[in-house]
């Protein structure tokens, strides 16, 4: 079942980060903060049999620049063994459905990396394609 996440899945959802990010990315008080107070966020699960398979992290930006809001798509993760069974496409088409509803918008944007061809090929079958922008990054060290 296709939901939005609840601070009562933070536990779940740390394992499941652990898997796709590594261990040490963030903690799991942290991610219970972010599900109470982080309102630019939505966070949607999956959850098959009582137990939380995969998630999408959706940031909602906006700018002063525009009358609409940027929902981007900047994380999808599957469990492996979950994979190959149209869960990621529920989530996103969740998300959609959700931001549709709940703000002005006129767009999707989604972050993924250059060399995941798995995921670029299901996000093509939803219709996400290379819009010519160039997302770069720099990382600050501490």
């Amino acid at each position: 079942m296709v939901r939005l996440a609840t601070v009562h899945d933070a536990e779940p959802l740390d394992i499941l980060n652990q898997a796709f990010n590594g261990s040490g990315e963030t903690s799991l008080e942290s991610i219970k903060d972010s599900l109470l107070h982080n309102r630019q966020e939505i966070v949607i699960v999956d959850e098959e049999n009582g137990f939380l398979v995969g998630f999408v992290c959706v940031q909602v930006k906006k700018s002063f620049c525009y009358d609409e809001y940027m929902p981007e798509i900047t994380e999808v993760y599957v469990d492996p063994e979950y994979r190959k069974r149209g869960i990621a496409r529920s989530m996103i088409s969740f998300a959609e459905n959700y931001c549709s509803v709940h703000y002005p918008l006129h767009k999707f944007e989604l972050l993924t990396g250059k060399d995941n061809f798995t995921a670029r090929r299901v996000y093509k079958k939803l219709g996400y394609g290379d819009d010519r922008e160039i997302h770069l990054s720099k990382r600050i060290r501490k």
